[in-house]
């Protein structure tokens, strides 16, 4: 306990002052959280399976090239550039040619490569807009994901008795998952509607945040099946006490996925 609580005051220290500051500093930092959590996806995936490691240099370039694209904007945009989606495909699909042995690097890990990298840049880049668009938007997506998580994890501690989904993560209770979408949608809603916008229909705000929360306990779900399926604990030791990035990161990925839908309404 006293090691996961040192740990996650350091993180604190280390990630308060560079999302108030953003700019590059905050857009470096959040590349560098993409490096990792696509490192942790490939990690598990070697519990059974090496990757070539031309693969995983592409993999790690790629993922830094495409957290940062646009990172200087301050508008949402929906565009894909092709380019950069031909380059992804080129890129994992094309060494299935030059393998020596067919079992050493397939289709199936070719897309595993592809999902891994869209899935991981993509959200991390959608943090980085976000916090360049307004730094309250971010705010409220992070209230969401922690206060979510916090009460889901107190309220199935003390009053948890009907398990969720115990075939995926043993631990979740139906209990938890209402006290954390009552907390995570309260306080949030609060923030939103005295600070960033007191004019909105308070029943549609209500809706959209109890909605962003219920899908990043999905996430934290999905991530959960992930590790069953390849037998471990946590992705990575890389936080003491915490395990890894994605072990920390799993509900704000999804959230924030989820928030990008949503952002013309609100």
């Amino acid at each position: 306990m006293k090691k996961r609580v040192i740990s996650a005051i350091v993180m604190v220290a280390i990630f308060v002052p560079l999302l108030i500051l953003g700019n590059e500093a905050f857009a470096i930092f959040m590349t560098i959280l993409s490096v990792a959590g696509l490192y942790e996806l490939i990690h598990v995936r070697e519990n059974t399976k090496k990757f070539p490691s031309l693969v995983k240099v592409f993999a790690y370039i790629l993922v830094v090239c495409f957290s940062v694209m646009n990172y200087q904007k301050n508008v949402f945009s929906y565009t894909v550039d092709y380019r950069v989606m031909a380059i992804i495909i080129f890129a994992f699909l094309l060494p299935i040619l030059f393998t020596n042995k067919k079992e050493s690097y397939t289709i199936n890990d070719a897309l595993y490569m592809v999902g891994s990298l869209l899935f991981i840049a993509l959200s991390f880049n959608l943090v980085i807009l976000v916090r360049n668009y307004d730094l309250n938007y971010l705010i409220y997506i992070l209230l969401i994901t922690t206060m979510t998580d916090t009460f889901a994890f107190i309220t199935g501690k003390y009053i948890g008795k009907h398990k969720l989904v115990p075939e995926i993560s043993p631990n979740k209770t139906i209990e938890g998952l209402i006290g954390g979408v009552f907390m995570g949608t309260f306080i949030p809603t609060v923030f939103y509607f005295t600070v960033m916008n007191s004019h909105i229909s308070l029943v549609l705000l209500i809706f959209i945040t109890a909605l962003l929360s219920i899908v990043g306990q999905l996430g934290d779900l999905v991530f959960s099946s992930i590790k069953r399926t390849y037998q471990v604990k946590d992705f990575s030791n890389l936080i003491p006490g915490h395990g890894g990035i994605l072990d920390r990161f799993d509900s704000l990925v999804f959230t924030m996925l989820a928030f990008i839908l949503t952002v013309g309404i609100i």
